[in-house]
């Protein structure tokens, strides 16, 4: 019994999204020449773009506004019901809507409507609806295909949602690209979390200074052994009289040579020729180079073609495991 019922709950799971990604092929192949005048639109909005709707639909308006905001271009939500009680001053001359209905007819919409018309302000508009009040009031309107709601008797919204939440999404990114927003505004846009970690430039984590473990390659190893242990990275570079580096030795090297540490030499203990990655290298970039190599350090050198360690990274500067997995 537990088995059938089991069964059945994972069919559900899977006809749900099914369907939901067959909406979201359809939606697609309605992407026209509509959505990109919206585009066209956004990009030239003077001020910001202003995002609502009502219900489901709202929810996905603010989380579009908040991915906008996110992408390079400025936006904000706007609660519909909280419009006609002052809110509606939140959209100004200049502004873009952006409104989402599934229905189009979703009457707390109607006072956005009627600013939007005293400012001048443009309005895009996102239904299933084609003879809606929304499509009709929208100086461009964005059609949904007409696909059943996930849900029994389709009714709570499920498939229109996921489908306006991707047209958000295709939206903001397209807006974003023809804006040819870079990577260091992006960067600039997330500085927290896990996104802020992964754009962070390698000179920002890297340990340098007094913190980078270096040795000579005629240094003794016991020395060697001394500047490990006091600098706490588990190794340290190896450079020649030029400083330049060129090898590396990890306290696992000496744990394999503890009977020869008191006549080896750095050259026969060292691992040559250490990854070396550029300080102006995101931590994504580093992260690549330590999956493609196997490597769970890098140094860190301050242009392409030197071998001048300024800095080292360690995977567990940048990641909780190694990229390869654990």
């Amino acid at each position: 019994m537990l088995r059938l019922t089991s069964d059945l709950h994972q069919e559900n799971g899977r006809q749900v999204i099914a369907l939901e990604a067959e909406a979201l092929r359809r939606l697609g192949e309605m992407i026209d020449c509509d959505f990109a005048a919206a585009v066209d639109e956004m990009l030239a909005c003077k001020q910001r773009i202003v995002v609502s709707g009502m219900g489901k639909s709202g929810h996905i308006a603010r989380k579009v506004a908040a991915t906008l905001a996110a992408t390079g271009t400025p936006a904000h939500f706007v609660h519909a019901a909280e419009a006609a009680h002052g809110d509606a001053g939140m959209v100004m001359p200049g502004d873009v809507l952006l409104l989402f209905s599934n229905s189009g007819d979703t009457v707390e919409l109607q006072p956005l409507y009627a600013h939007a018309h005293r400012l001048g302000v443009r309005m895009i508009g996102v239904s299933r609806n084609r003879d809606s009040l929304l499509m009709r009031k929208a100086d461009i309107g964005l059609l949904l295909p007409p696909m059943p709601e996930a849900c029994a008797a389709s009714m709570a919204p499920t498939t229109s949602s996921t489908m306006m939440l991707a047209l958000g999404d295709a939206l903001a990114v397209a807006t974003m690209r023809a804006r040819g927003v870079s990577q260091d505004e992006i960067r600039a846009l997330h500085p927290g979390g896990d996104i802020g970690r992964r754009s962070s430039l390698v000179a920002d984590v890297m340990h340098c200074g007094d913190r980078l473990p270096l040795v000579g390659i005629h240094t003794p190893i016991p020395q060697v052994l001394v500047t490990i242990t006091e600098k706490r990275l588990g190794m340290t570079g190896v450079v020649d009289a030029s400083g330049e580096l060129v090898g590396v030795i990890t306290d696992g090297d000496l744990r394999r040579q503890l009977t020869n540490l008191a006549t080896g030499s750095v050259s026969a203990v060292m691992t040559p020729a250490p990854k070396i990655i550029e300080q102006t290298a995101s931590v994504d970039d580093a992260l690549e180079m330590m999956r493609t190599h196997r490597v769970t350090v890098l140094f860190v050198v301050p242009e392409a073609g030197s071998r001048r360690p300024v800095g080292a990274v360690q995977i567990y500067d940048i990641a909780s495991v190694p990229p390869w997995g654990r």
